[in-house]
Parts: structure tokens; C-alpha cells; sequence
């Protein structure tokens, strides 16, 4: 089936005339039929395994769901039974959750006044990544549209949602999504998220969706019901892999297309964060991520606006970010873990598990540099070479961060970074992420120093299956070698205490961290050097033996010299001689909880600094 960037060609639309036109890919069924409220209606076959539609008898609210028959020669070929009724895998609207019908929604019934909204180029970007159902207390996209202002003021360009496809029950980190299209019902579905969406474009804020194309939820997942979505010639973390590149994948890629245009176009998303592209397994000559890419760039000609992808790599293979003309995938930024790495064990972070591959301040200095670690050198944890340079690449090509859902959420206790470390170095950490010279993340709550942890939870229905994921979360803390008790992801009280507490803003220290987090970000953007992500104009020196590092970062005449202390006494460094240098930041300040103020008196050669502290110098005399 062709596809066509203007409108969606797969599940369930309406037409110009207001006619539901129905797309449905099972190629080995004998017989399909839609099932709604007042009628039975065959649908026709066409080619390529297609099932075809067009009917007056679907209203816009109307529920409905598909009969599906299979021969004898056919039914083994999916889930072995002849007759099944399911929803629609291309619904938008799982009212009931996965197990009952779908909802019939125009997308296009939504008025946008977001018309002069351009989206926002990668280099502005300050992110920050939130759950929806733990950000507010009410934990939907409604509640979310009240704190914009916050986020505003706060400074940060773009919010970026965990995913939001319908998953089994009512609470879920978002990865066990099982319908792709459908926005989760207990976040208010489809038009409250076109509702949020319009209002962020109206304050100025981008707004990024994960999305997860590497695997899908172990509940409500009835793909094998329709045709071959999987492969069992590889196999995932997380299950079965998609079908990318095996015998009849060109339906399933035409899907997952068609997944991305409908929330660049129909819900105006700017960008998509792709969750774990290294394991979609794809050896097509042109793989499903170009595809995407290609049909992206066609539709962003379309609209005038910016469409990005952003995917999250564990390859260290900027194939996945170069340009498609120079044998690339084209994706337009990744997430730097190994940023993150060197970072937090350069603070502290015991060297267990994917840490032990790092040594700290040395490490911390090349990222900033080079922005892998690892870029052909052998790596201890994976035994073998791992990873290619990234020389050019620009810096808006990489997200970095000190924490995200993963990083906390995939601690066996879920702890925060406030948790983990004193006062000072959490606002070190925020520091070094802000100086570098990529796209920084914040995680929600980061920025004033949240205590309550943020655990993995979900609200599954099958026994087996919740007992089967307590059992695989307690394994996959065996390296950890932790003695405490792995909480339940089923229970309740782990969600709701994963939950943001907004009345500690109002708190010590918690708004003093608050006001450092503004001023920091206010401070990236006033200054070039840090809001220019030119990796040309990048140096990084680290002193290993005071766990202490340099950073240099200039942008025409205007030079900042970033000194970091990460140890816990003061250190004294010697500067470039030469040159005057005048303080303008010092995370040490009365005015954010610290013990000493900023002196702006000219320094040379010689700067003492206090522990777990940075200070921001202007070069003057450049």
C-alpha cells in the first residue's frame, strides 16, 4: 500500500465526507468483517494481505472491532484459531484499556491555533523529560497543561513525554505499549493530548513523544492474530522482534511509517525520541530508520515545520546520526549514556554493573571532547572493541544528562540523584551537564532536588505474567550485588510514590536548588560559548589526582573557562598565563544554599575552588 504523508491510509479515518474509510492488514485471513454497535459489513480484500472499507455506518465516538476467519491452511500461520474478534491494531482510542473496543475519533476534528508555530531548532533545545502519570497528582495530560508556566519560567524549551501508547492497565513506565496509534486512556486520550500539545506550542514549547518501535507489551498484544508483525529470526531484550526484513515485512514498516507521520502531522509533535534503535533488528538495504527518515523530511516539506527524530543508541555508531548522502541513517540526535557514565562515576558512583567500564574524570573530559567514551578502544564489560569516532558530528547531535528515567528508575531502588549525593554535587552535576557542549535533559524534579524515588512499576492483570516481571527485575540487579528488597513494580504504593511532591518547592533546600537550576539555564543562554554547540571550540582538561577538570568553551572573542572540583577539598588550579579572568558563576553561592559569594575581582594563573563546586569564569583579554 502506498503511503501518503497528507493523510494516515491504515486502521480507521474519515474522509473529506465525513466517510470512515478502514485499512486492515491480515494477509491469511479468508474472511473480515467490522462489528459495531448496529451492523455486521464485510470487508474487501486487495492486495498485499489488505482489507478494505468504506462506509456511512461508523460514526466519530462509535466503537467497533473486527471479526476475523481463518481456514484450516491458514489459521496455523498466525495464532492458530480459525475465529477471533479483536480491536483494531491501528486504533487511536482504546477507551475500555487493551482488552476492549475500539473508538472511532476524527483526528482532524481538532482546532489548532498553534498556526504561526515553527518548532525549534536542535541546538535550543533544553529538555525536560517527564512521566505523565507521575509529574502531576492527577497524573494526565490535563493536569500536565498547568504547570507549563513553571516550565517556562524555569527556562527549559522542550518537554519530552515517556511514552504514551495504550499499555495494559492504568500505570506503566509507557515501554509496554500494545497499541502504537492509541493514546493512553488514562492519560485522556487522543484529544487531550492534541490539547496539551497546542498549548505548549502556544507558550513557545517543543514538545517531544518517545516512541518505541524495538519491541511490544506483553499484555494486549494480539499482532500474531493479524499476520506476521514478528520475526523469530532475532530476538529482543524485552521478546519477539519486529518485522523489519523477513518474508511480508514491507506491511509492518509501512505501519510503524505511518505511526511517525500521524504524530508529526496529526498531533504536531516536533520531535520524536526513539527508544533502543540498536535493537531493531533490520538488514534491509535501505533500513526502516532511513525509510522513516526519508518520508519525514518529505512530510516536514509538506508542512513547513521541523520534524526530529532523536533516537537512543548503545552502539556508539554515528551511522545512525550522519547524513543519509553520506551513508547514514539520517536520525538528527542521540542520547550519550556514557556521558552520564563517566559523569556519575567521576562523583561517586561505585564502578558495578555497566559502570565498571569507567574511570571517571579522565573519561568525563574525552566525552566532553569527543562525546563517546568509547570509540574503538576494548571495552572491559563488553570484552571486545566497541564503538567508531563521531569527529564530525556536530554537538546538537547529543543529548546529555546527570539523570533520566532509566538512570533512576532503572536502579533497583529507584533513588534519585538528590538521594545519592550531597547538596553541592547535585548542582555540580547539573553544571557540568549545562557547560557541555551538547543538548542538555533535565528529568522531572531533578531541579529542585526530588526525594522520592522513581521505580519501576506497572498495573499488568495476567498472574503470571506480574510474578514473571517481579522475578526478572530481582535478576537484573544480580550484578548490583545490593542486599535490600527489589520493590514490587505491581504495587501500588510504588507508583504513588514515585509520584512528584511539588509542595518541597516552596521548601529549603529544595528552592534554592530550584532558583541555581534558573540561573544556570539562564546563564547557557545568554553567553555564546555555551549555547553555541560547536565542537571545534571545545576543550577539556582533567586532573586526575585532584578529580578535578577544566573546560574551555568559546564563541568568537568571548572565551569561558568552566572549573569543576569533584572532589571533596578545596583544589587549586593554575590557569592559562596571560590572560585576565573575571568570575561570573560559582555554584558555591550564598544565593543557591552555598557557603561562600561570587568574587568578581579580575583573577590570573592561580584559582582556588571549593569541594563539589564549579566556577565559570570570563576570559577577558581573549
Amino acid at each position: 500500500m502506498e503511503i501518503d504523508i497528507r493523510k494516515r491510509k491504515i486502521g480507521l479515518n474519515f474522509n473529506e465526507k465525513g466517510t470512515a474509510e478502514i485499512y486492515l492488514w491480515a494477509p491469511y485471513a479468508s474472511r473480515v468483517n467490522l462489528i459495531t454497535n448496529n451492523s455486521e459489513l464485510d470487508l474487501i480484500r486487495k492486495d498485499f494481505g489488505y482489507w478494505y472499507l468504506e462506509t456511512k455506518a461508523l460514526k466519530d465516538g462509535d466503537e467497533y472491532g473486527f471479526k476475523i476467519c481463518y481456514s484450516e491452511e491458514t489459521a496455523h500461520q498466525t495464532s492458530g484459531v480459525k475465529n477471533l474478534y479483536r480491536a483494531d491494531p491501528a486504533s487511536l482510542w482504546q477507551k475500555a484499556g487493551v482488552a476492549g473496543n475500539s473508538t472511532a475519533i476524527n483526528l482532524n476534528a481538532f482546532t489548532w491555533t498553534d498556526q504561526n508555530w515553527q518548532g525549534l531548532p536542535l541546538e535550543d533545545f533544553i529538555i525536560y523529560e517527564l512521566h505523565t502519570g507521575t509529574f502531576t497528582d492527577s497524573g494526565d495530560f490535563k493536569s500536565i497543561e498547568d504547570k507549563l508556566q513553571y516550565l517556562k519560567d524555569l527556562g527549559v524549551t522542550a518537554i519530552e513525554l515517556m511514552p504514551v501508547a495504550q499499555f495494559s492497565g492504568d500505570r506503566n513506565w509507557g515501554y509496554d505499549g500494545v497499541f502504537p496509534f492509541a493514546t493512553q486512556n488514562s492519560y485522556g486520550g487522543p484529544e487531550a493530548l492534541q490539547h496539551l500539545i497546542n498549548a505548549c506550542h502556544e507558550v513557545g514549547l517543543a514538545v517531544i513523544l518517545d516512541v518505541v518501535y524495538n519491541h511490544m507489551g506483553p499484555e494486549g498484544n494480539y499482532f500474531n492474530d493479524f499476520g506476521p508483525y514478528f520475526t523469530d529470526k532475532y530476538q529482543t531484550p524485552w521478546g519477539q522482534a519486529l518485522n523489519f526484513d523477513d518474508a511480508n515485512c514491507d506491511p509492518v514498516r509501512d505501519y510503524f511509517i505511518e505511526n511517525v507521520l500521524m504524530w508529526f502531522r496529526d498531533f504536531h509533535v516536533d520531535a520524536l525520541r526513539m527508544d533502543a534503535v540498536h535493537a531493531i533488528k533490520d538488514f534491509s538495504a535501505i533500513p526502516i530508520l532511513k525509510e522513516i527518515k526519508t518520508y519525514v523530511n518529505q512530510l516536514a516539506d509538506h508542512t513547513g515545520r521541523s520534524h526530529q527524530l532523536i533516537v537512543e543508541l548503545d552502539l556508539n555508531d554515528p551511522k545512525y546520526i550522519n547524513d543519509p548522502d553520506c551513508g547514514g541513517y539520517g536520525m538528527d540526535a542521540q542520547w550519550v549514556d556514557e556521558f552520564h557514565h563517566a559523569l556519575r562515576v567521576t562523583a561517586g558512583q561505585e564502578p558495578n554493573g555497566y559502570y565498571a567500564d569507567f574511570n571517571g574524570i579522565e573519561q568525563l573530559a574525552k566525552s566532553y571532547e569527543d562525546a563517546y567514551v568509547y570509540d574503538g578502544q576494548y571495552s572491559p564489560h563488553r570484552e571486545k572493541k566497541f564503538g567508531a569516532k563521531a569527529t564530525e558530528n556536530e554537538g546538537k547531535q547529543f543529548v546529555v544528562f546527570s539523570q533520566n528515567h532509566d538512570q533512576v528508575g532503572n536502579r533497583m531502588l529507584g533513588e534519585r540523584t538528590s538521594e545519592l549525593v550531597s547538596f553541592e554535587m547535585c548542582k555540580l552535576l547539573a553544571a557540568a551537564v549545562f557547560c557541555s557542549p551538547f543538548v542538555p535533559l533535565v528529568f522531572m524534579g531533578e531541579e529542585y532536588g526530588e526525594t522520592n524515588r522513581f521505580q519501576f512499576f506497572t498495573s499488568h492483570s495476567d498472574k503470571e505474567l506480574i510474578e514473571a516481571v517481579r522475578k526478572g527485575r530481582k535478576a537484573e540487579f544480580a550484578a548490583f550485588h545490593s542486599r535490600a528488597e527489589t520493590p514490587d513494580p505491581q504495587s501500588d504504593e510504588t507508583f504513588l510514590t514515585s509520584k512528584l511532591d511539588w509542595n518541597k518547592i516552596s521548601q529549603q533546600p529544595h528552592s534554592n536548588l530550584l532558583q541555581y537550576y534558573k540561573a544556570l539555564i539562564s546563564l547557557r543562554k545568554e553567553y555564546k560559548s555555551l549555547s553555541t554547540l560547536n565542537r571545534e571550540n571545545v576543550k577539556a582538561s582533567s586532573f586526575v589526582d585532584q578529580n578535578c577538570l577544566i573546560l574551555e568553551r568559546w564563541h568568537e572573542q568571548e572565551r569561558l573557562i568552566c572549573l569543576m572540583n569533584f572532589s571533596d577539598q578545596e583544589q587549586t588550579l593554575t590557569l592559562e598565563n596571560g590572560y585576565q579572568y573575571q568570575n561570573i558563576f560559582n555554584s558555591s553561592s550564598t544565593a543557591w544554599g552555598g557557603s561562600t559569594d561570587v568574587d568578581t575581582a579580575p583573577v590570573q594563573n592561580k584559582v582556588t575552588i571549593l569541594s563539589e563546586s564549579i566556577s565559570i569564569f570570563l576570559c577577558e583579554n581573549v
